[in-house]
């Protein structure tokens, strides 16, 4: 078998899809890229057992053939390989000759036949919806997800398919996030919790624009695909929290302040915080609010104050800082407003001004305050 590629173009697909590998995995196969060729186009698979990705690309070559070549090995080469035509030649032992302008480069293949092959997308249902909006959801939750592999069903975005549109929904028990576009129509209403992985995976393979994808997707698996780019993944099999229940639906107070600053105050004060709770008091009253951070094991202390709008009694709440500074990244206004009710209760951020499809909702619990 043998085929010739741009060493760039090859490079560039591969790289697309390098991030399903893991460093240390269990099957040594799992750490190449499976080659397949036919009818002059070279599809490469990379999968981790969860997640499948696979990309194509058009090449020269007169025969039909698969292979698996050690994706760390080829990476590494790529990256150093000027951009020109490189023959690939594929023996019957699965030996590797790649051929430069100026160079031969030799790498031991494995058999195509022990890869694992991909879910197939039985009985699926499927919508559309463009990538940039996809993109944003993403961006918009992936940082509320937790960590906390004994709640599976917390480690994923919960997607819940609508009438109206579609939810992407993640919290960590501390935050939530709830974001909604009515750009996007599903055919029934559904809900499915997508892992983190696959989520970052595809927020760096896909263009942010309007390009429209394809989703789709059955009670296992999640299927995914824009041009020439697959991604399957398997999805969370948890229930997830009844989310609702804890957003207030009567908070009172209103405080309206400018994003930039609020975020650049709360980055300076938090430095003073104690570092196993990020802990930043607001202290609100008429337009002005006050921040104050201290980390009383090393006498550390920070205190802030700037203009605000704030409609409500006067009120003392205190946040981590880190989960401010983080739903405040995820508000693309030049204003948030915050609307709160008691220092016990959870308080909702949300941007001033919201494009028409588009609804952001973002929660986080309170601390408690340092007497």
């Amino acid at each position: 078998m043998k085929f010739i590629v741009s060493s760039n173009s090859l490079l560039k697909h591969l790289q697309q899809i390098s991030g399903v590998i893991n460093a240390n995995t269990v099957l040594p196969i799992l750490e190449d890229f499976l080659f397949e060729i036919e009818d002059k186009k070279l599809s490469v698979v990379a999968t981790d057992l969860e997640t499948v990705m696979r990309v194509q690309m058009d090449i020269e070559s007169k025969a039909n053939g698969r292979v698996c070549i050690p994706a760390k090995i080829l990476l590494d080469s790529l990256k150093n390989i000027s951009d020109q035509p490189l023959t690939f030649n594929i023996d019957k032992n699965y030996g590797v000759e790649i051929t430069s302008d100026n160079g031969k480069y030799k790498v031991m293949g494995e058999n195509p036949d022990n890869f694992p092959k991909e879910p197939t997308a039985d009985d699926t249902t499927g919508f559309t919806m463009s990538s940039s909006a996809l993109v944003t959801a993403i961006n918009k939750t992936l940082f509320a997800v937790s960590n906390d592999d004994l709640r599976p069903a917390m480690t994923g975005v919960y997607f819940e398919l609508l009438k109206d549109g579609v939810q992407f929904v993640a919290t960590d028990a501390h935050r939530l996030v709830r974001y909604k576009r009515t750009d996007s129509k599903a055919p029934k209403t559904d809900s499915f919790i997508v892992p983190k992985k696959p989520l970052n995976l595809l927020k760096n393979a896909l263009p942010d624009n309007d390009d429209e994808i394809t989703i789709s997707y059955n009670s296992n698996h999640l299927f995914v695909s824009h041009g020439d780019v697959k991604m399957i993944c398997r999805l969370i099999d948890a229930r997830f929290p009844d989310y609702k229940v804890v957003i207030p639906t009567d908070n009172p107070y209103k405080l309206v302040v400018g994003k930039g600053d609020f975020q650049s105050a709360l980055r300076r004060v938090s430095v003073f915080s104690n570092k196993s709770t990020n802990q930043v008091a607001l202290s609100i009253s008429g337009s002005e609010l006050q921040m104050a951070a201290q980390d009383v094991d090393f006498s550390f202390e920070g205190n802030e104050r700037m203009n605000c709008q704030y409609d409500g009694e006067d009120l003392q709440i205190a946040f981590n800082a880190k989960f401010l500074i983080e739903m405040l990244n995820a508000a693309d206004t030049d204003e948030v407003k915050v609307e709160l009710s008691t220092p016990t209760k959870a308080g909702i951020l949300k941007p001033v001004e919201q494009a028409e499809n588009e609804d952001l909702l973002m929660l986080v619990m309170p601390l408690m305050l340092n007497s």
